[in-house]
């Protein structure tokens, strides 16, 4: 066997973290590091995750399916190399060293979703703005783009200030990010007034709070606004965290959060060419990693789906909602200026905006969703960078 450090599972450059100590009994193998840890390993994991016979070491992805696992004694044998390197011995193929930094970093508990994701911060009007970055350089540097990314997830927003005024700008902006997650509205759309809407938001009316796409199984995970122009009186755009209302709802009127997160509304939009359905309740806690997802637009939440005697508690349960929603504890408000990018998270991060008249002056927006997926991908991507520009 050679001593080049073996590859693992993933494209994670891990530090060499030398085992103390390897022993096989009852199928598993416990390791354990010069600092105490321990951690009881598999011996069909370590199987299916062997250099050269669980994965392929180019595209690091798993080569065996299940029905064709070997029993768990084939490993007969586990050894820490004088380099603390794990070696296995097998019945079936040649021994294998496994990096025991790779080994370190699942005993440490982070080959989990939300590895390298930073912890939701609710927050209140008392911030005042959004959480600003200077975006002159956002196409041209990780470091910034990292950053921006990790208020974005903290936060569920966070705003560019002087990005190009132009159309084009927020694509190639996201395509250093992710793919754009398309809806019936297309791939990138324009938020401008128009004589034909087919949505209230390209009208000049006022929109309360609310979350967009509700009428999807999964609605988008963020979503990204660019100012192209911006001259018209009023049209003030508002935010506010829906993670912070639901824990002031929970807290402070318990029997409405109650049926915010139980009782469950039919959503459908409403076009010639399009219907999606979904029916849930207004607020989803986060659950078993799943994120908080809050369903409030109130233009395409079409009808109640609970008992009648539970609906006009639930109906009492959304003007409380609404209340809290654009309460001035909870809610900023701030306007757009020609170069300002604003991303959201689109299920957490509830917006509005206050009337504006189209036909004096010009209020141009370009917008696309984002998955949450993609996002944090990227993320986890760029906090393999050292954090020194």
């Amino acid at each position: 066997m050679t001593n080049r450090p073996p590859p693992t599972p993933d494209f994670i450059d891990h530090p060499w973290r030398p085992l103390e100590s390897a022993t096989l009994a009852d199928g598993f193998v416990t390791l354990r590091w010069p600092d105490g840890l321990s951690f009881r390993a598999y011996s069909l994991w370590l199987h299916e995750n062997a250099p050269g016979i669980g994965f392929d070491e180019h595209i690091r992805e798993g080569l065996l399916d299940p029905a064709d696992l070997p029993d768990p004694d084939v490993l007969i044998e586990a050894s820490v190399a004088a380099d603390g390197a794990l070696v296995l011995r097998w019945t079936d193929a040649a021994p294998t060293r496994v990096h025991p930094g790779w080994l370190r970093y699942v005993a440490d508990g982070r080959l989990v979703a939300d590895e390298a994701i930073p912890p939701h911060a609710p927050w209140t009007a008392a911030i005042g703005e959004p959480p600003t970055l200077d975006g002159v350089d956002i196409l041209n540097g990780e470091h910034q783009q990292k950053r921006w990314l990790r208020h974005l997830v903290r936060s569920g927003v966070c705003r560019l200030t002087s990005t190009p005024a132009n159309e084009g700008f927020l694509e190639a902006l996201i395509a250093t990010v992710g793919p754009i997650r398309g809806s019936n509205f297309g791939s990138v759309f324009h938020v401008r007034s128009s004589v034909t809407p087919d949505s209230t938001a390209y009208t000049g009316l006022k929109l309360g709070q609310h979350t967009d796409l509700p009428t999807r199984e999964s609605p988008p995970g963020y979503q990204f606004l660019h100012c192209l122009a911006n001259t018209v009186s009023g049209g003030s755009s508002r935010l506010t965290d829906g993670l912070a209302v639901a824990q002031a709802l929970a807290d402070e009127e318990p029997e409405a959060y109650e049926l915010l997160t139980r009782a469950n509304w039919v959503f459908m939009n409403r076009a010639v060419d399009a219907e999606h359905r979904w029916e849930g309740p207004i607020i989803e806690p986060p659950v078993d990693g799943r994120p908080l997802t809050v369903r409030a637009f109130y233009p395409v939440r079409s009808a109640p789906r609970m008992p009648d005697a539970r609906i006009p508690a639930a109906y009492r349960a959304l003007k409380v909602f609404s209340r809290y929603a654009r309460d001035a504890r909870f809610q900023i408000t701030f306007s757009f200026r020609p170069g300002d990018l604003l991303g959201f998270d689109n299920r957490r991060v509830l917006h509005g905006r206050d009337a504006f008249d189209g036909t004096q002056g010009a209020r141009f927006l370009t917008g696309c969703y984002v998955d949450h997926d993609e996002i944090y991908s990227r993320l986890r991507v760029l906090e393999r960078l050292d954090d020194t520009p």
